[in-house]
């Protein structure tokens, strides 16, 4: 680890807090951690300043305790969907099929495959930048598409999806607008918007998901908490057996569709 100085350490919490950032000190460790130099410390706390994330600025983000790259450009996964993860091991049987649509850098599908004892993992996103980033993390645990939706999925998967991660856009059109320039200027608008009350990409997943799940088999979806009885309607109306599990220290709201095992 670069060692820099005391004063430039307090500096650099300095220069953050000035520019808003609520964790200036844990935030001035991971940039002092990440600098090979000076010079590279002062690119470093510049990008953060400018109002980059600080994961792009890093080059990474921490999801379910593995250091995962996220490129510029790139959704960056969120605490709070390491609870989505969690249901998803939790409902996994062994030898899991699993795919992870809307995938981003891969973090869900990542965190699963190494969370489970063997996994087939397929994974998927629209964005040509998410996908580069995505293989890389994937790396040998499956396979990466680029595409929309199950576009780009083997038909071969047809029927035998055990776990379907859907991390899909929630957020109303009206409100992206709302968010904080972190995510409204620097991540991709198509990983964030999801139409007039949020549910339109999530009503596309739904809608074919019953062809692609197994017996038993199970989409896993995010939601706000206001949203979560019309999320239910969507996947019941798709043919999927309902549920809604919250944990209140995330703030996180998922949205579970099963198969009925009965064929």
């Amino acid at each position: 680890m670069p060692v820099h100085p005391v004063s430039s350490f307090s500096a650099t919490v300095a220069t953050l807090r000035r520019a808003g950032c609520v964790f200036a000190e844990d935030e001035a460790s991971l940039l002092h951690e990440a600098a090979a130099s000076p010079d590279e410390l002062s690119l470093l706390v510049e990008h953060r300043v400018a109002g980059l994330p600080l994961e792009h600025v890093l080059g990474w983000a921490e999801f379910c305790g593995r250091r995962l790259t996220v490129d510029s450009g790139v959704f960056v996964p969120r605490r709070r969907t390491e609870f989505l993860v969690a249901q998803a091991a939790a409902l996994a049987p062994r030898r899991a099929v699993v795919v992870d649509l809307c995938c981003g850098s891969g973090a869900l599908g990542v965190a699963l495959a190494t969370a489970l004892d063997r996994v087939e993992l397929h994974a998927c996103d629209v964005e040509p930048a998410a996908v580069r980033c995505a293989r890389r993390n994937v790396g040998d645990l499956g396979q990466v598409y680029e595409g929309d939706l199950f576009g780009p999925l083997p038909a071969a998967l047809r029927g035998r999806v055990d776990v379907l991660l859907a991390n899909v856009p929630y957020v109303p059109t009206a409100d992206v607008e709302l968010l904080p320039a972190e995510a409204r200027v620097h991540e991709p608008r198509v990983a964030l918007d999801g139409g007039g009350d949020g549910l339109d990409v999530m009503r596309r997943v739904a809608a074919e998901a019953l062809g692609w799940l197994a017996p038993g088999g199970s989409l896993l979806v995010e939601a706000s908490e206001r949203q979560r009885d019309a999320a239910v309607e969507v996947l019941g109306r798709a043919g999927l057996v309902p549920r809604v599990v919250v944990c209140e220290e995330l703030y996180a709201t998922v949205v579970i569709g099963t198969r009925s095992a009965v064929t």
